[in-house]
């Protein structure tokens, strides 16, 4: 509620897009920076200025209001339990089954021993900085802010990769291990965090038994509902119908997987890569594959921008401590060292049996942004301490990784083609 205005969920739909529109206009007029990082670095300036206006006129409630505006979006509940079954489905459309298995056994490991060593690393360090600096958090709490910053986020890594020059094996296991270690990265971060809150015990054999169920489940429910929509679409040639189904799995798949208690993100990704690959190739005229390739391009053009813009927004929602800040912005570096030794590690362990070439331990590393599944994780943690800790190194992370990694990856690689 604004002013005694009650906000409808339409309103704050019809909000979010009219300024993505806005903003995307201006900065493709203007600035001409990719549209992830131009929304996002005006979404973050639109929440200073507001910020600033506040602290000059002490009597303005304009960050007040943006934030109960922010808040009654739900984040979380916007990104997690809607935008991401179709910004995954729309992802996993145009990867190339063919050059992904290729890299199966890298995307295997980086996307579950890599998470897992990189939430170690992570959780760890973030507790050893937090003491340096006369802070004191639990190290499970600290677990857990390793756990939701250390999945590369498919939405922001695909948008980069899509315009650099990658080798397309290389391409198709960055994409593919962004995908599959956001799922990954989901079920280990609720396991986490169900031990911190005190709701399930942290074991191994009650992790693992959790890890099977939700990851191997989203596995299976994946390719049923992928193989039926195949199936469906083969047996017409109506793009309409055709389209349509393409929507039922998206929408009643990630229903269906949070009924089960399954990966929903996983089945999102097994499902768009068989229609994909499959179901493009075998079970579609070229009419209804040209419209339904166009119309998942569009669906992910326009979430992506509202996603990226809410990222910037968000900047009004951290509490303005200047420790949490510097722990935040301490907490950078350790997330690329914890990136960079879950990807050495596993590519050295691989190099006897699949080389993916010069490029992909910095492609991999800086390439591997971290984005809205992140900050929707953070958001989603229950009050206490620990939240404002994680909220605000959860949010200098992303900033940092989509405006400079994403700003300068095709730089970096372009300079690394040279010397190598």
């Amino acid at each position: 509620m604004i002013h005694g205005v009650i906000i409808t969920p339409f309103d704050a739909a019809a909000i979010l897009i009219v300024l993505a529109a806005t903003l995307g206009y201006l900065n493709r007029r203007f600035l001409h920076l990719p549209q992830t990082i131009g929304l996002t670095v005006m979404g973050a300036i639109a929440s200073l200025i507001v910020v600033g206006i506040d602290r000059l006129s002490p009597g303005s409630r304009l960050s007040h209001e943006i934030v109960a505006f922010i808040a009654g979006i739900d984040f979380h509940a916007t990104l997690m339990d809607g935008m991401l079954s179709f910004l995954l489905f729309a992802g996993a459309l145009h990867i190339d089954w063919s050059e992904m298995h290729r890299g199966r056994w890298a995307i295997l490991i980086l996307s579950t021993v890599g998470v897992l060593a990189s939430t170690a690393i992570v959780g760890f360090g973030f507790q050893f900085i937090a003491g340096l600096m006369g802070l004191s958090i639990p190290l499970i709490w600290c677990l857990v802010f390793g756990a939701l910053i250390s999945p590369t986020d498919p939405v922001a890594v695909m948008a980069i990769m899509r315009q650099a020059a990658v080798p397309p094996t290389l391409q198709a296991t960055v994409a593919g291990e962004s995908l599959f270690n956001d799922g990954v990265g989901v079920v280990v971060f609720a396991i986490i965090l169900a031990a911190a809150t005190g709701a399930e015990p942290l074991s191994l054999g009650h992790a693992t038994h959790l890890f099977l169920m939700e990851a191997g489940g989203g596995i299976a429910l994946g390719l049923v509902i992928g193989w039926l929509a195949y199936r469906g679409m083969h047996s017409i040639d109506d793009y309409q119908v055709e389209v349509m189904i393409s929507l039922a799995v998206v929408m009643g798949g990630y229903a269906v997987a949070r009924w089960l208690h399954v990966s929903g993100p996983v089945a999102m990704a097994v499902a768009g890569l068989i229609i994909g690959n499959h179901g493009v190739a075998h079970a579609m005229s070229d009419v209804t594959r040209d419209y339904l390739l166009k119309f998942w391009a569009l669906i992910d053009d326009i979430l992506n921008a509202v996603l990226f813009l809410l990222i910037g927004l968000e900047v009004v929602t951290i509490p303005s401590d200047m420790r949490l800040i510097l722990l935040g912005a301490a907490a950078i570096p350790l997330v690329l060292l914890a990136r960079g030794v879950s990807v050495l590690l596993p590519l050295a362990a691989l190099r006897p049996f699949l080389s993916l070439g010069n490029l992909a331990p910095v492609t991999l590393i800086w390439g591997g942004l971290r984005g809205g599944i992140s900050v929707a994780l953070a958001l989603g943690l229950p009050d206490g301490p620990a939240r404002a800790f994680a909220l605000a190194a959860t949010y200098l992370v992303v900033l940092f990784s989509v405006i400079f990694q994403g700003g300068t990856i095709e730089r970096v690689l372009r300079s690394r083609k040279k010397s190598g």
